[in-house]
């Protein structure tokens, strides 16, 4: 479990993770969100003791990291894949990982084969792409076989087998009855394997919920109808839980807390004949970038905005 209390981190005026108050708990994934500078990067390093905070405190399994006797049998964590040396051997950089903590040869063979490295085990770390270098990083994070498995965007550079591997990974650690605390921009994979998410913006923290709650709170699964008679069928459909919006004028509403069946069917029961009948589900990124939307530090302009700009006469 990881639990971190009022953790607070500065660097010079800046703040980079603003009185953040959260726990991970063991049996789920999961999700770390947040946009760009956000302060991810930086509560995981405070984790594991690489950034010390200015104040507050996180802790692994009841302790600071550093009071721990193991620590990678504690926690195993991936914040940089390219953090080996680029002239030791794969094999060799987890077995020199290995010696430091009395963690026997045979778990080195076990999490090379874990991570599919076994045709490349012998071969120069420094020389693999982007995506075996994650491969090597998840290895060393489990060589300890810990109880707390944290990883920052482990599905960098990997393809869609190694996407896959990653996601039914991540899922059978949480079943084992691991911690298992994953940051990724990737919305659609976290849509798959989180079962909790926690989102934080600027520093703060956001929502602490599940992936089912926060698409609800933004909107969950809408319904748009279009009739003639638009305030009568309103007035049909109000009820506990139901929301019905819609403009001044429209044909158009927009149905929250009932399905496009259960709709039709009331229109039908009343008598009221409809044009349109249209359900949609909020996605995970759409619910996220509404959440975050006064949280993002760095803005893209558009294509067309950035050749307006250019081409404009000075």
């Amino acid at each position: 479990m990881i639990d971190a209390r009022q953790l607070t981190k500065r660097y010079g005026e800046k703040t980079a993770v603003d009185g953040l108050d959260f726990a991970v708990k063991p049996g789920t994934v999961t999700g770390f969100l947040g946009p760009n500078g956000a302060g991810k990067s930086t509560t995981m390093r405070m984790i594991v003791g690489l950034d010390a905070p200015t104040s507050g405190s996180v802790t692994v399994n009841g302790r600071h990291y550093a009071e721990h006797r193991a620590p990678l049998q504690e926690v195993g964590a991936l914040l940089e894949a390219k953090s080996i040396h680029p002239g030791r051997s794969a094999y060799n950089h987890l077995r020199a990982l290995a010696l430091t903590h009395g963690i026997p040869r045979r778990r080195v063979d076990e999490v090379i084969g874990l991570a599919g490295l076994d045709s490349v085990a012998k071969k120069r770390a420094g020389a693999f792409s982007l995506g075996m270098g994650q491969r090597l990083g998840i290895a060393a994070a489990l060589l300890g076989d810990p109880q707390t498995v944290m990883l920052d965007e482990p599905v960098n550079g990997l393809d869609p087998e190694g996407v896959l591997w990653i996601r039914n990974l991540l899922k059978a650690l949480a079943d084992e009855g691991r911690t298992v605390f994953v940051s990724s921009h990737l919305m659609s994979e976290m849509a798959l394997v989180a079962d909790h998410l926690i989102v934080v913006g600027r520093g703060r923290l956001l929502a602490d919920t599940t992936v089912g709650d926060l698409i609800r709170e933004a909107g969950g699964d809408t319904v748009k109808v279009a009739t003639e008679d638009p305030a009568r069928l309103r007035d049909v459909l109000a009820g506990p839980g139901v929301d019905v919006t819609g403009r001044v004028g429209s044909e158009e509403l927009q149905v929250t807390g009932l399905t496009a069946r259960q709709i039709g069917l009331k229109a039908a029961e009343h008598g009221i004949p409809l044009f349109e009948l249209t359900s949609r589900t909020v996605s995970l990124e759409e619910a996220f970038m509404d959440l975050t939307r006064d949280s993002v530090e760095y803005h893209g302009s558009t294509a067309v905005e950035t050749l307006e700009t250019v081409g404009s006469p000075a």
